[in-house]
């Protein structure tokens, strides 16, 4: 096991549009950076949903009930995608894809004609329409979806970023791929990482609360980063999946702590989609720690459950 010091190392690289970063008490092997950037571009190959080459990208475009081999993290993915829209009754929803990309949130100018579309279309959950065979290593499709894994591929980067960390017999970590984070044990001194929860609309990224995190994950699911505005109104890139469209009235943001951090950017993703009265009551069920904050006129008003009850 490597023996770590005070010393602090920042390791980073770019992924799916934006920064993954590693820190570590220790100097860091000399393999562990390129280990790590192969890693993300991995699941970035995998599961991009702006390069039409992706795996993802492929598999959306292939034919209804043909049978398709799909590499394993993707598979993984899809299904612990859909074992979460089972549990919160398809408020995280994969097939959101074709919203995402009429209403021009993947670089592209809205769609007129893909919004009437996407609108009138009955709405087909994932969990319905996909099969996936994971001991022959392939999906299909029993009606046409479009698969968008903005809510949970970040979260999965991040544990594969501390799987690989774990690998090189590194334990004290700091993983995020922006603000998706995973702790492995605390810091060398044996105090917990200060992890910031950030306030939404801020310019300069400031925190609305720090917590201290020295096991597990945090994962932040907000409509202040990727939004249109239409008329005066906030349109969230976070779809609602009954809808084909936007968010409207949600949550400014929604932070989730989980084991991992694929599940709790998944799970954050859904409360935002559930909103405030929903979510908190779903949360308090099933044991989550989530933070909802809340526009007001006076300003955020925070509503939480779990650690963030207080």
């Amino acid at each position: 096991m490597q023996k770590m010091s005070t010393e602090r190392s920042l390791l980073q690289g770019k992924t799916m549009g934006t920064l993954w970063s590693v820190q570590i008490d220790g100097t860091p092997p000399p393999a562990l950076h390129a280990a790590l950037q192969a890693a993300v571009e991995e699941i970035d190959q995998q599961m991009s949903n702006w390069s039409e080459t992706s795996d993802l990208m492929r598999f959306n475009a292939a034919d209804v009930g043909v049978w398709h081999p799909l590499p394993a993290h993707l598979l993984c993915v899809l299904t612990e995608g859909l074992s979460i829209s089972r549990a919160t009754g398809g408020a995280f929803e994969m097939n959101v894809g074709a919203a995402v990309r009429a209403w021009g949130f993947n670089a592209a100018p809205i769609n007129l004609d893909a919004l009437q579309a996407a609108s009138a279309a009955p709405h087909i959950q994932a969990s319905h329409a996909l099969e996936l065979d994971l001991a022959a290593g392939r999906a299909r499709k029993t009606a046409d979806l479009w698969l968008d894994l903005a809510g949970i591929a970040k979260g999965y980067g991040v544990d594969r970023l501390a799987e690989v960390v774990q690998s090189f017999g590194v334990d004290h970590a700091l993983c995020a791929i922006d603000g998706e984070l995973r702790a492995l044990g605390a810091q060398a001194n044996g105090t917990p990482w200060p992890v910031a929860i950030e306030r939404p609309d801020s310019p300069d990224r400031a925190a609305q609360s720090i917590i201290a995190l020295d096991a597990g994950a945090v994962a932040s699911s907000g409509d202040y980063r990727h939004f249109l505005t239409i008329k005066g109104k906030r349109l969230s890139h976070t779809m609602d999946p009954q809808r084909a469209a936007p968010l409207l009235d949600g949550p400014a943001s929604v932070s989730v702590l989980a084991p991992r951090c694929l599940q709790a950017d998944a799970m954050a993703t859904a409360l935002m989609v559930m909103g405030e009265a929903d979510g908190l009551a779903f949360a308090k069920a099933t044991g989550i720690s989530a933070l909802f904050l809340m526009r007001e006129a006076e300003g955020l008003r925070a509503s939480g459950t779990g650690v963030f009850a207080a």
